[in-house]
C-alpha cells in the first residue's frame, strides 16, 4: 500500500471507523445493485408554461396513473380511479371539494388512507427503506413508515395500525396525513427529473417553475438558448438584457419582470412614451392571442407596444457593438442599422433594396447608428444595475449554473438542447473561436467553460466580458449548438416584408439526424455505445399534425420538445412530449393540450397522453446498470481495501 492509498484509506476510516461499520455499509451497497434503477422523468421547453409543467409533474407523464392501475386493476371503478388520481396531484385543493360533496366524510377518510397506503407502497418498492425514510414528510415520518411497511399476515397488529387511523381522524389531522401522503406518492413515482432547456420566455410562469425546480428532490438542467439569455442577463450584459425584455414586451409578458423579479421598467417606459407618443408602434402589437389569461387595459398596451419599440432599437444598436467587437463570430451580415437608408425608409440588403414596414426612427443616429443616445445610456444602466441586483433571479440562474450545462451524459442518454453543428457533407463544422478550431463535443466544452467565466470571473474583466459575449453568441449564433439555425431574422420580422428574408434555415444537423450513422457518431463523439445508448432532443418543435415524428435515426434520437408552450401549439398541434425511463425502457409520451387547473380538479380530467414504447429491455434494468451504480462499484472496492487494511493491522479501528 503506496502513502496516498493509504491516507485516503485513512479518511475513509474517518466514516466508517469499525470492521463493523465498512462491512454493514458494503452488504448494503451490494443489495442496492439488485434494485430496479429509479425512473426519469425528462422535459424540454417548458417556456414559462406553468400549470401544464406542474401537473406533467405532478402525473408524471402518467406514471402515478400507471402505478394506481397496476395496484388496483378492476377492483375499483374508473370513477374512483380518477379521483384518486387527481387527490394524489392536487390534494388540498381536491379535498376541499371533496368534503363538501361527501355525507360521510369519515368513512371517505379510512377508505382514501388504505388507497394511499397500497399506492405510496407500489410506489416506494423499488427504494431502500434509508431512502423512503429520507423522503418522508416530517410532520407524518414515524406513522407513514409504520403503515408502509405493514404486514397483512401478521393478525396481532390490526388493531395496532387500526387505531392509527382511527386516531388521525379523532384528532382532525386527516386532511394533513392525505395531503402528506400524495406528496409523498408524487415524490417517490419519479426518481429523477431532467430539464433538456428553454425554462423562460414566452408563457408567464418562469419564475414560480423555478422555484419548483429548485426545491425538488433531484433534478439536472441542460440549458437552452433562451436559459442561456437570461444568464446573460442577470450576470449585467447589456445585450442579453434587451433581448430578454423585448421578447417579454413581443409576449405580453413584462409582468414576469416586473411583479415576479421586480426589476423597474418605468424608466423604459417613460422613455418610450416620449420618444414614440405619437407612433401606433403598429408593427410591434404584443402576441398574446394565444393566451386566455392575459389581460391588459387599452392605456397599458399602448405603453407596451412603445416600450417594445424602444428596447427592440436599443437591443440592435447594443447588437451591432457587440458583432463589431467581436468579429471573429462572424456576424457582419447581421449589421443592418447602418444599410437603411433613412431619408427615403429603405434598406439595402445583399444588393437589393427593400421598403421598411416602419420609417420613424427618432433615436438613430444615421452617421453612428450603432451608439446609443443617453436617454438609451441611462435607461440601459439603470437596467443592468436592476438585473444583477435583482436577489431572486441571481438564485434561480445559480440555480442553473449549478444544477446545468450544456449537456449531460447520464445512464446511456445523451441530453442536449439544441444540435450539434454538422457540415452539409456529415463532418462536425469547425468553429474557430480565440484562434482556436472547436467542433463536437469540443465546442461544447469551451463555451460553457467561457459563459461560466461570464458569470463568475471578477479577476479578470477582458475574460468576463467575452464570456458574456460568448452567451450572447450561444443564445443566436449559426455555429450556436443551441440556437441551430443560420441566422435570428428579428429584424425582418419586424420591419420588411419580404418572407425570403425572414427564412431562418436550420442547421445540416436536422436533417442528418434521420440517419442511424450519424446519430452513432454524435454518440461516439461523446463517449457513448451506440449500441445500447440513446440522444434526447429539446429545441425543435416537431410538426405533429403535419405527420413528423420524434423519433430519429432509427430509433436513436429523440426530439421531445412538441410544443409545451402555448404559443407553439397551433403549429405542433399538441402540448409538448416527454421521456420516462424506467426499470423496463424508454416511452415516449405524447401530450394533448392542458386546458385548465379548474377543470383538472373538479371535472378530474388529465391531460390526454399516448405512450410510444421506443425501447423495452429484454431484462429489467438495475441499480447496477446505471451511472450510480458504476460509482457504487467503486466505493464497494475502497470499502474492501478498507476492510483488509483493518484485518491485515494496517489501519486500527476506532472504538
Amino acid at each position: 500500500m503506496d502513502d496516498l492509498q493509504k491516507r485516503y484509506l485513512k479518511l475513509l476510516s474517518e466514516k466508517y471507523p469499525t470492521i463493523a461499520s465498512a462491512s454493514t455499509e458494503i452488504i448494503n451497497l451490494s443489495a442496492i445493485m439488485n434494485l430496479p434503477k429509479g425512473t426519469e422523468h425528462a422535459l424540454s421547453d417548458i417556456h414559462g408554461e406553468a400549470e401544464q409543467f406542474f401537473h406533467v409533474l405532478k402525473n408524471g407523464s402518467g406514471a402515478v396513473r400507471a402505478k394506481i392501475d397496476e395496484e388496483f386493476g378492476n377492483s375499483i371503478s374508473m370513477k374512483d380511479k380518477k379521483q384518486l388520481a387527481t387527490l394524489i396531484y392536487y390534494p388540498e385543493k381536491k379535498l376541499e371539494l371533496i368534503e363538501k360533496e361527501e355525507d360521510d366524510i369519515e368513512d371517505f377518510y379510512r377508505m382514501t388512507f388504505h388507497r394511499l397506503i397500497r399506492v405510496c407502497k407500489r410506489s416506494q418498492s423499488k427504494y431502500t427503506r434509508s431512502k423512503v425514510r429520507k423522503a418522508l414528510p416530517k410532520d407524518f415520518a414515524y406513522i407513514i413508515e409504520e403503515l408502509l411497511y405493514e404486514r397483512e399476515d401478521i393478525l396481532n397488529k390490526e388493531a395496532y395500525y387500526n387505531e392509527i387511523i382511527n386516531t388521525i381522524i379523532r384528532i382532525n389531522r386527516a386532511k394533513e396525513f392525505i395531503v402528506a401522503m400524495c406528496n409523498l406518492i408524487q415524490r417517490l413515482v419519479v426518481d429523477h427529473l431532467h430539464i433538456v432547456g428553454d425554462v423562460f420566455d414566452r408563457g408567464p410562469g418562469a419564475a414560480a417553475i423555478m422555484d419548483r425546480l429548485m426545491s425538488y428532490h433531484s433534478v439536472d438542467i441542460q440549458w437552452g438558448n433562451h436559459d442561456v439569455l437570461w444568464m446573460g442577463a442577470a450576470s449585467g450584459h447589456p445585450a442579453c438584457i434587451a433581448n430578454v425584455i423585448r421578447i417579454s414586451a413581443r409576449y405580453g409578458n413584462l409582468n414576469t419582470l416586473e411583479d415576479d423579479y421586480g426589476i423597474n421598467l418605468m424608466p423604459l417606459a417613460n422613455f418610450a412614451n416620449t420618444v414614440y407618443g405619437d407612433d401606433p408602434c403598429s408593427l410591434f402589437a404584443i402576441k398574446h392571442v394565444e393566451r386566455e389569461d392575459y389581460s391588459i387595459s387599452q392605456v397599458e398596451e399602448e405603453v407596451e407596444v412603445k416600450m417594445h419599440k424602444a428596447i427592440a432599437i436599443i437591443q440592435f444598436k447594443l447588437e451591432g457593438q457587440l458583432m463589431m467587437r467581436r468579429p471573429e463570430f462572424h456576424m457582419a451580415d447581421r449589421l443592418l442599422l447602418d444599410k437603411i437608408n433613412y431619408e427615403k425608409g429603405s434598406i439595402t440588403i445583399d444588393g437589393k433594396e427593400y421598403d421598411l414596414l416602419d420609417h420613424n426612427f427618432p433615436t438613430i443616429d444615421p452617421k453612428d447608428p450603432y451608439a446609443l443616445s443617453p436617454e438609451e445610456e441611462d435607461i440601459m444602466n439603470r437596467l443592468v444595475t436592476a438585473f444583477k441586483g435583482c436577489e431572486k433571479l441571481q438564485k434561480h440562474i445559480q440555480f442553473f449554473f449549478k444544477q446545468g450545462s450544456l449537456y449531460l451524459c447520464y445512464n446511456d442518454n445523451l441530453y442536449y438542447h439544441g444540435c450539434v453543428p454538422f457540415n452539409e457533407d456529415g463532418t462536425f463544422r469547425d468553429v474557430t473561436l480565440k484562434g482556436k478550431k472547436y467542433s463536437g463535443k469540443a465546442l461544447y466544452d469551451f463555451l460553457e467553460s467561457c459563459a461560466r467565466k461570464g458569470y463568475y470571473m471578477s479577476s479578470d474583466p477582458e475574460e468576463r466580458l467575452y464570456g458574456q459575449d460568448i452567451m450572447w453568441f450561444i443564445w443566436s449564433n449559426e455555429d450556436s449548438p443551441v440556437f441551430g439555425k443560420e441566422k435570428m431574422a428579428t429584424f425582418e420580422r419586424y420591419f420588411i416584408n419580404e418572407p425570403s428574408l425572414k427564412e431562418e434555415r436550420k442547421d445540416y444537423y436536422y436533417k442528418l439526424i434521420e440517419r442511424e450513422d450519424i446519430c452513432d457518431m454524435i454518440l461516439r463523439e461523446f463517449g457513448m455505445d451506440p449500441k445500447r445508448c440513446h440522444i434526447v432532443n429539446g429545441h425543435m418543435p416537431v410538426k405533429f399534425k403535419k405527420g413528423e415524428s420524434p423519433i430519429k435515426g432509427n430509433g436513436k434520437l429523440l426530439i421531445i420538445d412538441g410544443g409545451f408552450s402555448k404559443a407553439y401549439q397551433k403549429t405542433t398541434g399538441i402540448a409538448g412530449y416527454t421521456l420516462i425511463y424506467n426499470s423496463y425502457g424508454l416511452r415516449l409520451v405524447t401530450h394533448e393540450p392542458f386546458e385548465s387547473l379548474e377543470k383538472a380538479i373538479i371535472e378530474e380530467t388529465d391531460i390526454h397522453s399516448n405512450i410510444t414504447v421506443v425501447q423495452l429491455v429484454n431484462e429489467r434494468r438495475l441499480v447496477a446498470d446505471t451511472d450510480v451504480g458504476k460509482q457504487i462499484r467503486k466505493d464497494i472496492v475502497d470499502l474492501e481495501q478498507l476492510l483488509d487494511a483493518y484485518r491485515r493491522g494496517l489501519l486500527r479501528e476506532k472504538r
